[in-house]
């Protein structure tokens, strides 16, 4: 297997399934949450009745329901520091989508740090409305006295919120497993201010400022002897004063006294501090933007896996969303572990590792189908999920145009340039998961691509299809190409059984499919190896 796994399916199953005791280096971790619900609303009483949702892609996940009931039961039912803290919120909060997130969050948290190595970190990322909560249920799970550090980012330059400050920033809880954490020390560069210090130039170019070499006025002594016609209480004895000045190191000045020089080639910067203003989050113009509402600069995480995680150790995030954890662990030569519960996201990692790394990057997906009753399966289980995977068979994307979600008869889209104007170009995709393709299903699909004046139509399905099925699909005709003069099928079939045995849709040049925006190429070479510096 490889040191690197991407699992679709629920964190709080893969982690106790999948991930061994003290096996991972460092977590991350940026749960779905609803920061845009007005505040009250999250704090409003539900009686826990209420079926539990279907969970989609970019839609924040937590409602207090018969499932987050019963879930905050087992937690408190397990006792300990944890079983406290929930049921002081419960008292505190009421029933609530709250109390319904610190549930969901008290099990993945305490699976978290049992899969945490002693010297393993865990970065847990929130907006400040839940942070405070948060940090009490961490602080539960992982102890007070391995907490370190609240950092804030800020993730925008300005925010106009109405009746209060503006909301420009969010919070990262950073804690450790134990005081034996693996530190990477860090530094940032120096203020304008700071460099103008250094007024002072050596003949040979070199930059300084003097510092002070007298110890008055400071507790602990120091050392008082002659120099060179200067009499003085000195912070160094005689030796390091004459090392110094055979190193060329000390300033006399005209007012008569001795003073060490500061060499700003020798200044390392300024120690990171919890205060994060100098990462700038993705913009609209961004090269890495992927159309992924909470995607996070890869910066950001880089800066996180190069202080917390050693050389060649294991990432892990349990909410990968597009990828960027796993993105930023493959650039710094880490090994990685991401989970997510939709195919959508897991397909757009996918897409994101092969245009960023090419096909040198090894991995292994856990808990998607690989034979035709995995499929079967899923399709049973889960319409949508089925959906979103077949799709990224074919590399295209879940249909996500239609906001009230009417039936348009598209459940995917596929977009291509095939000529020299660069006019995108689009397949329209119908997947079906049933035992039996509807009789109409073909001359459906015909209207759809007609309607949307898309080139091509394509069935996924995991039925065979019928007789009349091929001979409607063959009198469509054909999309000729500029790209090669070449007729390719206007309505196509692609059966599951096919897809697992490598055909794909017969259209134009697959470097041509521009369906997701592409992650840049990686200037990291897979081989290489750097030091975290």
């Amino acid at each position: 297997m490889s040191d690197n796994i991407l699992y679709y399916g629920d964190n709080l199953d893969i982690l106790r399934r999948y991930i061994k005791d003290e096996t991972v280096d460092l977590v991350y971790l940026d749960p779905p949450f609803n920061s845009n619900a007005n505040y009250n609303v999250l704090f409003s009483e539900k009686n826990g009745s209420q079926s539990t949702s279907q969970i989609k892609a970019f839609e924040d996940t937590w409602h207090w329901d018969s499932k987050a009931a019963k879930t905050y039961q087992e937690v408190v039912e397990g006792g300990g520091k944890v079983s406290q803290v929930m049921q002081a919120f419960r008292t505190f909060l009421g029933e609530n989508d709250m109390l319904a997130y610190l549930s969901m969050m008290a099990p993945r948290l305490i699976e978290l740090r049992r899969v945490m190595k002693t010297t393993a970190s865990i970065y847990l990322h929130c907006d400040p409305t839940a942070s405070h909560y948060l940090k009490l249920l961490m602080d539960a799970v992982f102890s007070p006295v391995n907490y370190r550090n609240e950092i804030t980012w800020k993730r925008t330059s300005a925010h106009n919120d109405p009746k209060k400050y503006g909301s420009n920033v969010d919070i990262i809880l950073y804690y450790s497993k134990s005081d034996k954490l693996t530190w990477n020390q860090l530094y940032t560069d120096h203020s304008p201010e700071y460099i103008a210090r250094f007024r002072n130039s050596d003949p040979d170019g070199r930059k300084w400022a003097d510092d002070n070499l007298t110890a008055k006025g400071l507790s602990g002594g120091g050392y008082e002897y002659e120099y060179k016609g200067f009499t003085s209480l000195w912070r160094c004895p005689l030796e390091t004063m004459k090392r110094l000045d055979s190193e060329g190191k000390l300033h006399f000045t005209k007012s008569g006294g001795i003073r060490i020089k500061r060499y700003l080639e020798d200044t390392k910067g300024v120690p990171l501090q919890c205060l994060w203003d100098d990462i700038p989050p993705i913009n609209s113009q961004a090269a890495e933007r992927l159309g992924y509402p909470t995607q996070k600069p890869e910066a950001l995480l880089e800066r996180i896996i190069k202080v917390s995680c050693p050389e060649n150790g294991l990432v892990l995030d349990p909410f990968c969303g597009c990828g960027t954890t796993i993105s930023a662990a493959q650039n710094q030569k880490r090994k990685w572990i991401g989970i997510d519960i939709t195919y959508l996201a897991t397909n757009l990692i996918k897409y994101r590792l092969k245009n960023a790394f090419g096909e040198k990057v090894k991995y292994d997906v856990i808990g998607e189908p690989t034979s035709l009753p995995d499929a079967q399966e899923l399709a049973r289980q889960d319409k949508f999920q089925f959906q979103a995977w077949a799709l990224g068979l074919v590399e295209a994307r879940v249909d996500t145009s239609d906001k009230k979600g009417a039936d348009k008869g598209i459940d995917g889209r596929l977009y291509f340039h095939d000529d020299v104007k660069g006019k995108t170009k689009q397949i329209i995709f119908s997947v079906k998961g049933g035992e039996k393709i509807p009789p109409t299903a073909m001359r459906d699909l015909r209207g759809v691509i007609e309607r949307e004046k898309a080139e091509i139509g394509v069935l996924i399905s995991i039925a065979e299809p019928t007789k009349p099925m091929k001979v409607e699909a063959a009198s469509a005709g054909f999309y000729t190409s500029p790209w090669n003069n070449k007729n390719y099928s206007r309505l196509q079939i692609l059966t599951i059984e096919e897809l697992f045995n490598g055909k794909q849709i017969d259209y134009p040049p697959t470097g041509a499919n521009v369906t997701f925006k592409k992650a840049p190429k990686s200037k990291t070479k897979i081989n290489e190896t750097e030091t975290l510096f």
